[in-house]
């Protein structure tokens, strides 16, 4: 009975410090924040594939640390892939659903690949987690303002002319 109090303290502070440390957000490997940096550089200066690798090298290094995956799907965006962006973003949901870069990052590589309604989704999603005054919020909302960019033509939908002609018999 009379060390009921003592263990109540410190089950009390236990119970305080692991929570505290829970929901705290986790800092990257040395490494892999060295390569992250690294990867931030090249893709601002236009190196995508280097970016990518770069990346990749620091999620091999430290494959919990969630923001890689965002960058990846930056960078997948920054080329075009917009599915493969997707993916990545998906991927940072799974490991943090209440992420907004993701639920934002997401929205706009919808809605870049044409699928408007589902960008709309993640944007009323957004609205109801921070409201209209978050960064997130109003960046895919303005995003969904501008539409989809125009669409990219490709090989498949430009179809030559059949036309057949004769050639000429020389003697």
């Amino acid at each position: 009975m009379r060390y009921t109090p003592a263990a109540l303290a410190l089950s009390l502070a236990v119970a305080v410090t692991s929570s505290v440390g829970y929901g705290a957000e986790r800092e990257a490997d040395p490494r892999a924040a060295a390569l992250v940096a690294e990867g931030r550089s090249e893709l601002a200066s236009g190196q995508f594939q280097a970016a990518v690798d770069s990346f990749e090298a620091a999620l091999a290094i430290d494959p919990a640390h969630t923001p890689i995956y965002l960058d990846l799907a930056d960078a997948a965006r920054a080329q075009g892939l917009q599915g493969k962006a997707i993916h990545y973003y998906r991927e940072a949901l799974d490991r943090d659903p209440e992420n907004l870069a993701a639920i934002s990052g997401e929205g706009e590589a919808l809605l870049e690949k044409g699928a408007i309604e589902k960008a709309r989704r993640n944007l009323a999603k957004l609205e109801s987690m921070c409201g209209d005054d978050c960064d997130e919020t109003r960046q895919l909302a303005a995003a969904i303002q501008r539409g989809p960019d125009a669409q990219v033509l490709t090989a498949e939908a430009v179809t030559p002319s059949t036309v057949v002609t004769q050639n000429e018999r020389r003697p």
